[in-house]
């Protein structure tokens, strides 16, 4: 049986319901600039990273503790937790650097002046040609890596603010939007998955931003923990785009940047400050709750 949606008339002038968003209507509103005056904090390292462990986020976290593997010691940085429900980033210095409001942000402090990046594939292309890394100097395989990083920054509105917000986060669901966003999560996976069969990574036979850049979000939905959707789409059956999953989640720089920034799934996951390479070791938010500094979730 059709669930139908109700018969919807737009009026003549569109007005905002402040109510009316789901789960993230608090956060959700027509206008910008800030909201409210405060700083943000400096770290001693050259990059300044502001953010939460989303995909979107966790994409330039992996790219910089990428770069620190690879022994980039000039990419050490520090990451600041913003918490998007409390609206940490409608501040005054938040918006100073990312006019949209939208995590992440970052800051690099090793120029005069600072220099500010918004729009996570901004700042992958920025990391990448600052350091010579992960985005090859030939001519095919950098546009290949190109192509491949728009691709994310184009689709993956449609499987998040598409599919995931009709799927798992609209205050009611309805047929007719959760099948076209579906239909569309399916198309992208089926995309993925063809040009996988013949490739290793996505540039090709070399790891590069682009792997990091889908990454958060597909290999999130193949490995079924994005909008607890994988049963629902079938992401199995996608072959090839899951051992690509696997590889990329097998990296330690990748296991790491994962926890950067996170707030939510289990304590050893979240790490919500990252300011030294030990963090990871010490400050967890399992290592917090068992030195009495936060208290256990309910």
């Amino acid at each position: 049986m059709t669930n139908k949606l109700p018969e919807y008339v737009p009026p003549a002038i569109w007005k905002w319901d402040s109510e009316n968003g789901g789960r993230f209507a608090n956060i959700n509103r027509p206008i910008a600039g800030a909201t409210h005056d405060k700083e943000l904090p400096v770290g001693k390292h050259p990059f300044q990273l502001y953010s939460l462990g989303t995909p979107n986020g966790v994409k330039v976290t992996i790219m910089l503790e990428e770069l620190l593997e690879a022994g980039v010691k000039a990419a050490e940085y520090d990451a600041w937790l913003i918490n998007i429900n409390e609206g940490d980033q409608f501040g005054s210095g938040f918006v100073a650097i990312n006019p949209n409001s939208k995590i992440p942000a970052l800051m690099d402090h090793s120029t005069t002046p600072p220099t500010r990046i918004f729009e996570s594939g901004s700042m992958l292309v920025y990391l990448a040609e600052k350091f010579k890394k992960f985005l090859s100097t030939d001519h095919t395989k950098r546009t290949e890596t190109m192509n491949w990083l728009f691709w994310q920054m184009g689709s993956a509105p449609f499987l998040g603010g598409g599919f995931g917000h009709f799927y798992a986060y609209a205050p009611e669901k309805y047929e007719y939007p959760i099948n076209r966003y579906a239909m569309e999560a399916k198309r992208q996976m089926d995309v993925l998955d063809r040009h996988l069969e013949s490739h290793e990574y996505f540039a090709g036979d070399e790891y590069s931003i682009a792997d990091m850049a889908i990454f958060p979000w597909y290999g999130g939905m193949a490995r079924g923990v994005l909008y607890d959707a994988g049963e629902f789409l079938q992401v199995q059956d996608y072959k090839n785009l899951q051992r690509w999953a696997k590889q990329i989640n097998e990296r330690p720089a990748v296991k790491r940047g994962m926890k950067v920034n996170r707030s939510f799934g289990e304590p050893e996951s979240q790490l919500h400050e990252r300011h030294d390479a030990s963090d990871f070791e010490t400050n967890t938010q399992d290592k917090r709750i068992a030195r009495g500094e936060v208290e256990a979730p309910e």
